[in-house]
C-alpha cells in the first residue's frame, strides 16, 4: 500500500459522548479539541467523527438538515475551523461522516419537496402513490414499522428506510447528485481528509420498488436484500469518485450492510475507482438470534469457528484485490470486550481486550478503534428501559414484547443490555471524578457506572494497561511493513479447533506467528516455532511456549 492512509489507523469519535467543554452534559468541538493530544499519545493516525452537523437528532445525527453547518450542541463552524487546524498541527488527519442515502425531514431539500409536485425539490425524494389504500409496497423500516409515510397534502407517500423524520434521496435523480459532490466537496477544500459514508450500498434502490419477502410472523418485509448494492450503485460511486475523491487526495470508507465479498472487491477495488474500503457486518452478525424476527437481539457468544472462518474468508477474499477495513467497535455496536470477551473479572477484562486488539490488529486492512475500546470501557447493562436513549432499542423492545409478544420483557431487557447502541455511547471515561470527567452537569446519556474503576487517567498511569498495549500495536504497524503487506494464512489444522485461533503473516522478510487463547481454559498446544523466534507483543509477561494461558495472546517474529 503507498497511500498515506496504507499503515495508518483510524480512531472514531461520537461527539455528542467525547468531552463536554461548556458543561451542559452533552460533548462538543471545543471538547474534541481538548483531548487530540490523547489520541496522538494513542498513536492513531486519523479520527473520525460521527455527525457534527445541524440535525434534530432524532437518529443521534445520522438525520441531517444542513450539511453546511454545525449542529449547536456542538459548537460553531469557528469551532471546527480550530479542531481541524490543531490536529493537522498534531499530524492527525480528520474524517468526517457523512449521510447521502437519507437526510432529515427538516432539511431544506425536503420542506421545498413538501410543497407539492411540482416543486424542483420533489424528485430529490423518493415519491409514489399508495396501492390500494396502504403503502406502495410491504418494506418495513429498519427502525421498525412500515418504511413509507404518507403526506396527506399530496396523497403520497416518501419512502424512509429508517425514522420516518429521515426521508430516502432519490439518486436516480442527477442533479440531487451533484448536489452530493458539490457539498462533499466544500468540506474537502476546508481542508478535511476523508468520509465515511452511512449506509452508502443503499442508495440505488431496485426498478419500480418491488415488495420483498416477508416471514410468517413478520409485519413488514426486510428490504435490505432488494436496496443493498442496488443496480446502480457501481456507477453512482464511479460518478462521485470522478466528481470528488479524484479532485482530492481523501481516503474513504462505506458502510455497506449485506456486502459480499464479490461485491467488496469492486467497491474497494485497489485500481481506486470507487471508495478505498468498506464496512461490512458479517462477523457483527455471528451472534443473532436463531429466530430471524428477534434478528441481533439475543445473548449469546459467537462461537470462535464461526467468528475465525469469517474474518479468514475476508482476509484471503481481499488479498491483492481490495483493502479491508478492521473493526471490533463504533456507534452502532455493543462493546467487544463484553460482547467477544470477558468482562466478568478485572484479571479477565484486561487479558480478553488485549487478546481480541491483537487478533484484529495483526491482520491486514485498516484498523478502528472506537472511543473508550483503548481503554477497555465495557457494555452499560442498564436495568430499565427508561435507561435507554437509543430509538433502535426503545422500538425493538414495544414491537417484539407489546405488539407482536415473541418473548417476554425480562428476555428482551437482557438482550438489550447485551446489543443496545446504547452501550457504546455513554460517556467517555476519563477520570473517577463526577461523571467520569465528561461532564459537571447531568449527560444527556447515562453513565456506565463503571467509570470509577475503568477510566483513562488509571489506563494512563498503569504500564501494563489496555491503552499502552493499543499503542504498542500501532506502533509495530507503523514500523513493521509485514503487517501491512504480508499474506495472511491460517495454521494447518487451525480451523479446526475451538479454542485456540492461530495464524500467520508472511511477506520476503518476515514472519509473524499470531497465537491467540479465546476462552479462560488453561491449553496445551504445540506450534514448530523457529528457536531464533522472539515475541513480538503478548499480553503476559513471559512465555510458556505450549502453555496457553486463559485469554493469551502472544506474535512470534521470526
Amino acid at each position: 500500500m503507498e497511500k498515506w492512509w496504507g499503515n495508518a489507523v483510524v480512531y472514531q469519535v461520537y461527539p455528542a459522548s467525547y468531552q463536554d467543554s461548556n458543561n451542559d452534559g452533552i460533548g462538543d468541538l471545543p471538547g474534541i479539541t481538548e483531548r487530540l493530544d490523547y489520541i496522538k499519545k494513542l498513536g492513531a493516525d486519523i479520527v473520525w467523527l460521527s455527525p457534527i452537523y445541524k440535525s434534530p437528532q432524532v437518529d443521534n445525527g445520522y438525520d441531517i438538515a444542513d450539511y453546511r453547518a454545525i449542529n449547536p450542541d456542538f459548537g460553531t463552524m469557528a469551532d471546527f475551523d480550530v479542531l481541524l487546524k490543531k490536529a493537522h498541527d498534531l499530524g492527525l488527519k480528520i474524517m468526517m461522516d457523512i449521510v447521502v442515502n437519507h437526510t432529515s425531514d427538516q432539511h431544506q431539500w425536503f420542506k421545498e419537496a413538501l410543497k407539492g409536485k411540482d416543486n424542483p425539490y420533489r424528485d430529490y425524494y423518493i415519491w409514489k402513490d399508495g396501492k390500494n389504500g396502504s403503502a406502495p409496497n410491504n418494506w418495513g423500516s429498519f427502525f421498525t414499522g412500515p418504511a413509507w409515510e404518507k403526506d396527506d397534502h399530496s396523497d403520497q407517500y416518501y419512502l424512509h428506510l429508517f425514522a420516518k423524520e429521515q426521508p430516502d434521496l432519490n439518486w436516480e435523480n442527477p442533479k440531487l447528485r451533484h448536489s452530493v459532490y458539490e457539498m462533499m466537496n466544500w468540506w474537502a477544500d476546508k481542508g478535511v481528509d476523508g468520509f465515511r459514508m452511512d449506509v452508502i450500498n443503499y442508495i440505488s434502490k431496485p426498478e419500480g420498488l418491488p415488495d420483498a419477502k416477508k416471514g410468517a410472523d413478520e409485519l413488514y418485509a426486510n428490504p435490505e436484500p432488494l436496496v443493498a448494492n442496488g443496480h446502480r450503485i457501481h456507477e453512482f460511486l464511479q460518478e462521485m469518485n470522478q466528481n470528488v475523491m479524484s479532485k482530492h487526495d481523501v481516503v474513504t470508507v462505506g458502510e455497506a450492510p449485506s456486502v459480499t465479498t464479490e461485491e467488496a472487491k469492486k467497491y474497494a477495488n485497489l485500481d481506486d475507482k470507487e471508495l478505498n474500503m468498506v464496512f461490512q457486518f458479517e462477523h457483527m452478525c455471528l451472534d443473532g438470534n436463531d429466530n430471524p424476527a428477534l434478528g441481533r437481539w439475543a445473548d449469546k457468544k459467537a462461537s470462535l469457528k464461526d467468528l475465525r472462518a469469517n474474518l479468514t474468508k475476508w482476509q484471503e477474499a481481499l488479498a491483492g484485490k481490495a483493502w479491508n477495513s478492521l473493526y471490533w467497535n463504533n456507534h452502532d455496536q455493543p462493546r467487544v470486550v463484553s460482547r467477544f470477551g470477558d468482562d466478568s473479572t478485572e484479571e479477565y477484562r484486561v487479558l480478553s481486550a488485549k487478546m481480541l486488539a491483537t487478533m484484529l490488529h495483526m491482520q491486514q486492512g485498516t484498523p478502528y478503534v472506537f472511543e473508550g475500546e483503548e481503554i477497555g470501557m465495557t457494555n452499560a447493562n442498564f436495568d430499565k428501559l427508561d435507561d435507554y436513549v437509543d430509538l433502535d432499542s426503545i422500538n425493538s423492545y414495544h414491537q417484539i414484547v407489546d405488539q407482536q409478544k415473541l418473548i417476554d420483557g425480562k428476555t428482551m431487557m437482557t438482550y438489550i443490555a447485551k446489543h443496545s447502541r446504547d452501550n457504546a455511547r455513554t460517556p467517555m471515561q476519563w477520570d473517577g471524578t463526577e461523571n467520569a470527567g465528561f461532564s459537571k452537569h447531568k449527560t444527556w446519556e447515562k453513565m456506565n457506572p463503571r467509570y470509577h474503576d475503568i477510566n483513562a487517567k488509571k489506563a494512563l498511569a498503569d504500564k501494563n494497561s489496555i491503552f499502552y498495549y493499543y499503542q504498542k500495536l500501532i506502533k509495530l504497524r507503523h514500523e513493521l511493513p509485514v503487517i501491512t503487506n504480508g499474506t495472511y494464512a491460517l495454521v494447518k489444522d487451525n480451523d479446526k479447533d475451538e479454542q485456540v485461533y492461530a495464524y500467520t503473516r508472511k511477506n520476503a522478510d518476515t514472519t509473524l506467528l499470531v497465537i491467540l487463547n479465546y476462552t479462560k481454559e488453561n491449553l496445551k498446544r504445540h506450534f514448530n516455532i523457529p528457536s531464533t523466534a522472539k515475541v513480538l507483543i503478548s499480553n503476559y509477561s513471559d512465555d510458556q511456549g505450549d502453555n496457553i494461558r486463559p485469554y493469551e495472546a502472544k506474535v512470534y517474529q521470526f
